[in-house]
């Protein structure tokens, strides 16, 4: 298959499961997530780990789950565990990625899954975190899977469902969270972004590190997507105030 005969949801799976490495751990959600894992133990990663929130590790993924708690999640797994059994293993550091979804998601990385404006009265009501504030406090690396829509990249989350890296480097840490964790990828269908304002230092530290273009990065769609949204910010600047996507409230 041609990279421009993919859809939105085949290219966010394609690329998710290059991001999934062999022999590690890793949390798995309902949908694009499990696609992913199924096609890395296929492809890149055939000793791949997967975690189910509802106890499942090491399903061979040969049938897809429908849901994180259905039979397949245990199919031929190494464990059958339970859900605080699998949220305690996270703690302990046992579990090296979870991949998460979002309705918004801020430049730091935090998640919103809860309400769509106040939460008293809201636009939306969502469906909530569910396990993702653990796997996203708890996890090594977060991975966050989601449509690259300008109504989901927001300066500031309506709801802070799942913590990225909160108001900026060194955050987590003075939150109690375990240190040299937190998001390590965003990763929409158009696209693949690391975080500001401050690249991640292991990732400065490879001698040999490339970050190469997504697949669909040059197409009409991203660029459409990013472009408005560049033309906003200057066009509100010039008209004398504070554009709306800046990364540091201090600036300008």
């Amino acid at each position: 298959m041609r990279a421009e005969q993919a859809s939105p949801t085949e290219r966010l799976a394609c690329t998710a499961a290059r991001l999934m490495k062999g022999g590690t751990t890793v949390f798995i959600g309902t949908g694009v997530p499990m696609l992913a894992a199924a096609l890395a133990r296929v492809l890149y990663a055939p000793s791949l780990i997967p975690v189910f929130e509802f106890g499942g590790v090491g399903s061979t993924l040969e049938k897809l789950p429908l849901a994180v708690g259905e039979h397949n999640s245990f199919r031929r797994a190494v464990a059958a565990m339970g859900i605080c059994d699998v949220m305690e293993a996270a703690q302990r550091g046992v579990v090296r990625d979870g991949f998460l979804g979002g309705a918004q998601i801020d430049p730091f990385g935090n998640l919103n899954t809860t309400v769509i404006g106040g939460y008293d009265k809201p636009a939306v009501r969502l469906p909530g975190s569910g396990g993702a504030n653990d796997v996203g406090s708890l996890c090594w690396r977060t991975i966050i899977i989601m449509k690259h829509e300008r109504k989901r990249f927001v300066p500031k989350v309506d709801f802070l469902t799942t913590p990225g890296y909160l108001d900026g480097p060194g955050a987590r840490e003075r939150a109690g969270l375990p240190p040299e964790t937190g998001p390590y990828r965003v990763v929409p269908d158009l696209a693949v972004f690391e975080f500001e304002p401050a690249i991640n230092p292991r990732l400065l530290k490879l001698p040999n590190a490339v970050l190469l273009p997504h697949l669909g990065s040059a197409t009409v769609e991203a660029r459409t997507e990013m472009g408005e949204k560049v033309i906003i910010n200057i066009k509100t600047w010039m008209d004398g105030h504070k554009p709306p996507d800046r990364v540091l409230t201090s600036m300008l």
